[in-house]
């Protein structure tokens, strides 16, 4: 078989404004921004992935992410879609940082590589189709205010709450209190502080929560302060998960050497991709530390595609895959299915998902040919 060629690359600018404003401890989020990106071959097969900036922690935006995805499409013109490897030392050459335009990229690599094959994403992998669960997201409110939406979600039968956190010791204390006081001692709490505390309020408040069933603690810090998670990890007992402290493998391996984590959380929009997740959790396990594949925002491409790269590792032990719940429209056909915090991925070859064309029509379009 003669190698596959890229002959074109689309870029489709888009924005979703939210259900409501979701607040975190770095900010408040109204809208989320997306660059899709297809990937079109010789062979006419096409592969889809999406940007999702974060700017407060990837450090780019949408407009950063266009610019981006312009010199990395003309970067991979006539070059083999198949050869993953090959196309992201290219774009790590190329580009450094960056990590969601190079992502989208990877991602459409992949789905290309799923559909020539035959073969599901998670298949593609090496992997299986497994039972998924993710858990569910309360962003920052008034303490009374998240007890009631996380009654909701107890309700609902999700299987774990994800509690953001991230202020002051005495607020932050009081919500998992009132939760935990509204939806009883059974479900798992995690709590998130996306580095809103320094060492001694982090030392404080996860002191005060060890008896609440807590789960996990995300980026309680700064994400350069490796030495200040180091000792919050020695001072209590709520394990430790770096986030925002870990983007590639050089992160993870810096991390694990230093004995600053309990787990670590990949996500494609930090890691640049599923080529580098895959680095990642492999760091990972070989120190024998599991992980968990988070999100941004992401549509249900984005999220789908994160989901078979944790269905095919058995060391990615969590999921945090529910970002589209905070989307007021879904532009996505195909795709995995949620069910309460069950996730059930497709088995259409590649990642199964693609952006509804109806909605591709309201996008600025790029093409580069």
């Amino acid at each position: 078989m003669s190698a596959l060629r890229i002959t074109a690359v689309e870029l489709f600018r888009a924005a979703i404004p939210m259900v409501a404003p979701f607040r975190i401890a770095l900010g408040t989020v109204s809208q989320a921004d997306y660059l899709f990106v297809r990937i079109d071959t010789d062979a006419g097969v096409s592969g889809w992935g999406e940007a999702t900036p974060f700017s407060m922690i990837t450090g780019d935006t949408q407009g950063t992410n266009l610019a981006a995805a312009v010199d990395l499409a003309r970067l991979l013109l006539g070059e083999d879609p198949l050869d993953i490897e090959g196309r992201v030392d290219d774009m790590r050459r190329f580009l450094a940082f960056n990590s969601s335009a190079r992502s989208a990229f990877d991602m459409a690599l992949h789905d290309v590589a799923g559909k020539v094959a035959g073969l599901p994403l998670y298949a593609l992998l090496g992997g299986s189709r497994r039972a998924l669960a993710t858990d569910r997201t309360i962003g920052l409110a008034a303490p009374e205010r998240m007890a009631e939406q996380a009654l909701e979600l107890a309700r609902s039968g999700v299987p774990a709450i994800k509690v953001k956190l991230g202020t002051t010791a005495r607020e932050d204390v009081s919500r998992v209190d009132r939760i935990r006081a509204a939806i009883g001692g059974e479900l798992p709490l995690r709590v998130d502080a996306n580095q809103g505390w320094d060492f001694p309020t982090a030392v404080g408040v996860l002191t005060r929560l060890e008896s609440s069933g807590i789960e996990y603690c995300e980026q309680p810090v700064a994400r350069w302060d490796h030495d200040s998670l180091r000792r919050l990890r020695q001072r209590v007992s709520v394990p430790i998960m770096a986030d925002e402290s870990l983007f590639d493998h050089h992160d993870a391996f810096e991390l694990l050497a230093g004995d600053c984590c309990d787990y670590l959380n990949i996500k494609l929009a930090k890691s640049g991709g599923i080529h580098t997740a895959l680095q990642v959790n492999a760091v990972a396990e070989a120190r024998g530390i599991a992980c968990m594949l988070g999100c941004m925002m992401e549509t249900r491409l984005g999220l789908t595609a994160a989901a078979h790269l944790a269905s095919a590792r058995r060391n990615v032990r969590y999921a945090d895959l529910d970002g589209h719940y905070q989307l007021a429209e879904d532009p996505i056909g195909g795709g995995a299915r949620w069910d309460a915090g069950t996730i059930t991925l497709p088995d259409a070859p590649g990642i199964g998902a693609e952006v509804d064309p109806g909605f591709l029509a309201r996008c600025e379009r790029t093409r580069i040919a």
